[in-house]
């Protein structure tokens, strides 16, 4: 009898021509997140991956395994010789050990999936022989309505016993949907956008802007810890820091005052469109969430959204904030955000910014500025560090 963990995989990756591919990306991820714990061989049957468990870190490998996308549950399981006295010892045991742990438990219900169709008793007449064993050895009843818990049996060449689904984020493997730039803030909204574009396929790295030494060291420490964190999810990836004071600068002193938000938007727009061509990005992703700031209303995503022909990834676009809070929570990334550490410098923020700008009025207050000029001093005094999660014990 041998502990393995089951990974349930969504439905988008088992079918279609990019099958074969998803699974390898999959498989890779897993690999990545288990990089530094025990395990045994990472082996794909039937619809499932399986990771065999080595030592006493079983709570540890649940924990990792979570955290990669493409996995829709985990389940602990018996893999045993498709025997009937082994099925019986694996089905015993794990009934046993759950009803320790759940003594509350009185009812259950088998559910068989036979993978292996040319086994002589079709999944009915195994899930009947499976609840007779139950029966023999517990005092517990059936209910095939609303049961405590399953007994579940996967039938293949070998078979497979568990009791527990530990929901994991479902979604796309990653790096199965090109590359993608996230412009990190500090804040609330930006880290849970890049979790959410991740859990599509997409490989996030990142781009953080702030106004050093207008701002702290410890703000920047804080977006990395962000950066880390996402990190946990997507795997190892790029963390580009970018100080805009010198442009905040020249806004503030060539440009109307109520646009200076506008205008860095631009600019922050201008600096990330130059990073994703130089470098092979096909999308950038933004935390922007419509309506909540000034530069969030439609005129101003508009203006915002001329610098680049890049598409821009917003998917926190018409979200409320209770719904975003939720999923960083979810995703541990809110206690970091609420630090109280600005991340861009609040000097140059008009109290009454322009709340419907134009393409063409804004490009006209852009004229005594060298926008290129400006891009090219910013990313030349860039730094670029590597980033990398899953390195807790």
């Amino acid at each position: 009898m041998k502990k393995v963990m089951a990974l349930s995989l969504g439905e988008v990756i088992l079918k279609g021509k990019n099958r074969h591919r998803f699974i390898e990306k999959l498989i890779k991820s897993v690999k990545r997140n288990l990089r530094n714990l025990d395990h045994g061989r990472i082996y794909h049957n039937m619809g499932k991956i399986y990771v065999e468990v080595s030592g006493d870190n079983e709570d540890k490998l649940i924990n990792r395994l979570k955290h990669v996308f493409g996995i829709v549950y985990i389940a602990p399981t018996y893999e045993v010789e498709t025997k009937w006295e082994t099925i019986e010892e694996a089905v015993v045991k794990i009934v046993d050990e759950t009803l320790k742990d759940h003594p509350e438990y009185k009812t259950f219900k088998v559910k068989t999936n036979r993978g292996d169709k040319k086994f002589p008793l079709n999944s009915m007449e195994i899930s009947a022989k499976i609840g007779g064993m139950v029966l023999k050895n517990f005092d517990i009843k059936v209910d095939v309505h609303d049961p405590d818990f399953f007994v579940y049996c996967d039938l293949k060449k070998d078979t497979y016993i568990y009791v527990d689904k530990i929901k994991a984020h479902g979604g796309l493997p990653t790096g199965t949907n090109g590359r993608g730039l996230l412009l990190l803030s500090g804040g609330i909204d930006s880290p849970v956008a890049g979790f959410l574009m991740a859990k599509r396929g997409v490989l996030v790295d990142c781009l953080h802007f702030h106004s050093y030494p207008f701002t702290s060291e410890r703000a920047e420490e804080k977006v990395k810890k962000l950066a880390e964190d996402i990190s946990n999810f997507s795997g190892d990836l790029t963390f580009y820091s970018v100080n805009i004071l010198d442009i905040q600068k020249e806004i503030n002193i060539n440009c109307p005052e109520d646009e200076m938000t506008i205008i860095s938007r631009r600019f922050m727009m201008r600096v990330a469109d130059k990073i994703a061509r130089d470098n092979g990005y096909d999308c950038i992703i933004t935390g922007e969430n419509l309506g909540q700031v000034a530069s969030q209303t439609i005129d101003g995503l508009k203006v915002t959204d001329a610098i680049t022909d890049k598409i821009v990834f917003r998917p926190l676009i018409g979200m409320d904030k209770v719904n975003i809070i939720d999923i960083a929570k979810d995703i541990d990334t809110y206690e970091t955000s609420i630090l109280p550490y600005e991340d861009c410098c609040t000097v140059f923020l008009p109290k009454h910014p322009l709340l419907t700008p134009t393409i063409e009025g804004i490009e006209k207050s852009e004229e005594p500025l060298d926008c290129d000029k400006l891009v090219e001093e910013a990313i030349g005094k860039m730094k670029i560090e590597k980033i990398g999660g899953n390195d807790e014990e």
